[in-house]
């Protein structure tokens, strides 16, 4: 898989902040807003490499991705992404997505609604995302 500058810097991020939030002794619920964060923004600026390495390692080992499905990811540019509500249960948060998604080359907007599911994983005391990343092509 190829990484971009922007991937680098995007996972970097990502990594120091579930870094800090475990070494400060944060709480669960502080780092699964950094982990939120990190991940909201990975997907509203098209990063979907530092997104990836934000989902469930368990879930990337089964499901690796090709080349292929990352370069569908870079024909489309999210317009929107807005989080409503969530159900905690537990170590596992699930929350709907209200998600704009662009086609490059047609110029046209579309909204879909999608479902994350985050799992907090204690020995690495991280919160995972468990789906993958969203499947903006769902239906078609």
């Amino acid at each position: 898989m190829r990484f971009r500058p922007a991937s680098l810097l995007m996972a970097l991020v990502a990594g120091v902040l579930l870094a800090t939030g475990c070494a400060s002794g944060g709480s669960k619920g502080e780092a699964l807003q950094r982990a939120q964060y990190a991940w909201s923004a990975a997907i509203r600026w098209g990063d979907f490499e530092g997104a990836w390495n934000l989902v469930d390692p368990e879930y990337r080992e089964q499901n690796p991705m090709s080349e292929l499905e990352l370069e569908r990811y870079r024909h489309i540019q999210v317009s929107h992404y807005r989080d409503g509500a969530a159900q905690t249960t537990g170590d596992t948060v699930v929350r709907d997505i209200d998600i704009g998604v662009v086609n490059r080359h047609t110029m046209a907007e579309r909204s879909l609604r999608y479902r994350e599911t985050w799992r907090y994983d204690p020995e690495a005391r991280s919160w995972w995302i468990t789906g993958g990343l969203p499947d903006f092509w769902r239906g078609e």
